[in-house]
């Protein structure tokens, strides 16, 4: 079995109740994900075949309330598929780059 190392007393108690701790740390807060509207749709939407419609996926976002906290998530943990926060992969490596020169 693996185990996580940690020379931390701290946490100890919690590495004895949870032996996976310290494996899927979670980096941010995700809490928005359950106000995303995605997850009250068909989740097909959101990962077309290549050179499939984004229409449908674009407009659930286009009323969700968490759109930008979806977009900022995709865009740092450098996703590359399906849409999130209203944009392909396509669109977001470019949203990617113009704010990475000033320019968003």
């Amino acid at each position: 079995m693996w185990r996580v190392v940690d020379d931390s007393a701290d946490e100890s108690a919690d590495r004895v109740a949870n032996p996976l701790w310290g494996l899927f740390k979670p980096d941010a807060d995700l809490s928005w994900q359950h106000e995303a509207l995605c997850a009250q749709t068909d989740p097909e939407a959101f990962f077309p075949d290549k050179g499939g419609s984004t229409r449908e996926a674009k407009k659930v976002c286009a009323r969700c309330e968490v759109r930008e906290q979806c977009l900022q998530w995709a865009v740092d943990h450098d996703e590359r598929f399906g849409i999130w926060g209203g944009m392909s992969e396509r669109e977001r490596r470019r949203y990617k780059k113009e704010r990475s020169r000033g320019q968003v």
